[in-house]
């Protein structure tokens, strides 16, 4: 009887949980500010893949809880049918309810623009845009819409004045922020003429572009005031990648409580009321529900509770641990899963033509799928131990990894103990193979290199900061920074990298991997990283860049000096054009200069005086940021560190991946070291 009436209970169960489903929808969305279905960038049609895409990657837009600062570029698929994702919140609006207005946002929008490519629509909390086509890191101004509010200004000329001083402001104070993932400012103005009426501003830009892409956009919704909405005391305007607005009365958080809304309140503000009334609806019967479903659980639960008595329950909490660690982690990256004989087809059975490369954990073909797609493959060695690790972390990292400057991974393999990783194919491959070769670094002229910096650094930023996981590299060199047929740097070999947790700043290991040369001092000698190792390793990728020369095999004439010594003795003495690579003459002087600057800075000793990947993006973009000077870097000949050995020590703390100069080879080298 107890099991009759138990799953008589579930049944009353699923009941209640479809009455939930019903009353949490009666809320419903709310319709846009203003939104754009675009016409011209192509259709899809039901059912397509295109369509498939779109749905799945706006269904996790805005699960992802690692973000909270209300940005996120994502994209999804292939080629034709490939899908690009913005979603972006006002600056002062709660992680949640950025997340609660996106989901709005994707339900509206997908259904205001049922077939359309390319859409993008507004709230007051959020914005959401979709296009097959690249829309990261640039700027738009089109299409854009503005709301004036409809009261005038009583002195028109003190009121434009007051205001012009307001939006300089605001401008000035996107310019000098420090930090790259905020480009929102807010603040007021005060007129004395106007009988010391204030004027709340609010400016935001997308945090993809660069601070002179944001100033540029800025500049433009500001020139637009005038025409669109002069002597008004209020107004909106909204482009893609940048909004600014001003109000007589404070419109962003903490919010202002008015006693007349018909003369203050936009019109928008007016409908919350009605929100909070469905609220305060549905919370309540949901509550109602949930203390329902409570006591048929408990009920059920102790019936059968005599059935429990034999097991273990730390046994139960272990299973769950042990699916959490291996069964889940690899489920994220599920659809991803390839057929083993479809990577054979693709690669004409691992044939030796096409070969890409080898190293320490396996080696990389090329291959082309029946769809025509070009890949690369890891195929990773099965007396490789730490091929599992490998494979495990590249897997799990890349599955949940999404950046233009990061090396896509399409898919994975685990059939016939085979180990497969799918890549997209990077067609310029390494830049070892261009800027260590002697005829080859002149197609890498200093636009190029300077673009190859910045977009490593971008990569980097990610990974330490902007990412739902905070990654550690580990193993960053010229050889496992890939190039994109536009030269474009793609961060590639995931299998050294390391997660921190949310409070952690540093880790110990006792088995250190990696490449001489590229390694922070701290790690090298005791096993500790942090982002600064990463950071540290940049600084040496970027001395290289400029200078065309490898850390590890740098001739200064007859004597055998490293090149981080060499670039420190002659930023010290004012010889420092010395370090510029000879086919740099024609580019800019300044340019070249201030990334030395960075270099250095980035390989000083002591990890505290190294600036984070914001701070170096900023440095990148902001020629008005004023830079400390560096003092000596580690691994200088004269200095303290150059007693580290490259011998490889005994035990624990041998250096798996051992040797001075890394293996050159062509298109994705990946985990190769």
């Amino acid at each position: 009887m107890a099991t009759v009436s138990c799953k008589l209970s579930f049944s009353f169960y699923s009941f209640l949980l479809l009455l939930i489903i019903i009353v949490s929808q009666t809320k419903g969305q709310p319709d846009f500010l203003y939104n754009f279905c675009i016409n011209d960038k192509g259709n899809y049609t039901a059912n397509s893949t295109y369509q498939n895409n779109l749905n799945i990657l706006l269904s996790n837009l805005s699960s992802n809880t690692q973000i909270n600062y209300g940005f996120y570029n994502f994209s999804y698929g292939q080629n034709n049918d490939k899908v690009n994702a913005i979603g972006l919140c006002r600056g002062d609006v709660k992680p949640d309810v950025c997340r609660n207005c996106l989901n709005d946002s994707r339900v509206v929008l997908t259904r205001l623009c049922p077939n359309q490519k390319e859409a993008i629509g507004w709230y007051e909390d959020c914005m959401l845009r979709y296009s097959n086509r690249s829309i990261f890191d640039i700027m738009e101004v089109s299409p854009a819409f503005y709301l004036p509010n409809n009261n005038n200004a009583t002195d028109a000329d003190q009121f434009t004045q007051v205001l012009g001083n307001l939006m300089k402001k605001l401008k000035d104070k996107v310019a000098s922020s420090d930090n790259s993932r905020f480009k929102y400012a807010t603040d007021n103005e005060t007129g004395v003429n106007l009988n010391f009426q204030t004027i709340y501003g609010l400016v935001q830009c997308t945090p993809d572009l660069s601070l002179q892409e944001c100033n540029r956009c800025l500049d433009v919704a500001i020139s637009e005031i005038p025409s669109c909405c002069n002597n008004k005391v209020g107004a909106r305007l909204v482009t893609p990648s940048c909004k600014i607005r001003f109000e007589t009365y404070l419109f962003y958080d903490p919010p202002l409580i008015v006693d007349d809304p018909d003369e203050t309140s936009p019109p928008q503000e007016k409908s919350k009321s009605s929100h909070t009334t469905t609220i305060a609806i549905v919370v309540p019967t949901v509550v109602v529900v949930l203390v329902l479903l409570t006591l048929i659980i408990c009920i059920c639960l102790r019936r059968n509770r005599h059935s429990m008595a034999g097991v273990n329950l730390e046994e139960i909490q272990d299973a769950e641990n042990d699916d959490n660690d291996n069964d889940d982690d690899i489920k994220i990256a599920e659809s991803l899963q390839f057929n083993f004989d479809t990577i054979g087809v693709a690669t004409n059975n691992f044939s030796e033509a096409n070969k890409l490369g080898h190293g320490g954990f396996g080696v990389v073909y090329q291959g082309k799928l029946l769809s025509g797609q070009v890949i690369a493959v890891k195929r990773l060695s099965r007396d490789s131990g730490q091929g599992d690790i490998e494979f495990k972390n590249e897997v799990l990292l890349l599955a949940k990894l999404q950046h233009r400057n990061l090396v896509r991974l399409l898919g994975f393999c685990l059939e016939r103990k085979e180990r497969l990783l799918v890549y997209e194919f990077v067609h310029n491959k390494s830049l070892d193979y261009f800027i260590f070769d002697p005829i080859k670094k002149a197609q890498l002229d200093w636009e190029r290199r300077y673009k190859i910096i910045g977009g490593i650094a971008r990569g980097l930023l990610y990974l330490h900061e902007d990412s739902r996981l905070r990654i550690i590299h580990r193993d960053l060199k010229a050889s496992n920074i890939l190039l994109d047929e536009n030269m474009n740097a793609k961060i590639s070999d995931f299998g050294m990298a390391r997660l921190l947790l949310v409070d952690q700043t540093q880790v110990n290991t006792n088995k250190i991997v990696g490449t001489y040369g590229y390694m922070a001092p701290e790690y090298a000698m005791f096993g500790q990283f942090t982002v600064k190792s990463d950071v540290f390793s940049f600084g040496v990728l970027v001395l290289e860049i400029i200078s065309g020369q490898k850390i590890s095999r740098f001739l200064d004439g007859q004597s055998q000096e490293d090149l981080l010594s060499f670039a420190w003795r002659n930023w010290r003495e004012g010889t420092i054009t010395n370090i510029i690579d000879p086919s740099l003459k024609n580019g800019s002087q300044n340019e070249i200069m201030r990334c030395i600057h960075i270099g250095l800075l980035c390989v000083q000793e002591n990890l505290v005086d190294r600036p984070t990947m914001a701070t170096i993006a900023l440095m990148l973009s902001s020629y008005s940021l004023t830079m400390p000077l560096p003092v000596e870097p580690a691994y200088s000949m004269d200095g303290r560190t150059r007693s580290l050995s490259y011998t490889e020590s005994s035990g624990e703390d041998k250096v798996t991946t051992g040797s001075l100069e890394s293996i050159s080879i062509s298109v994705n080298e990946n985990t190769m070291s």
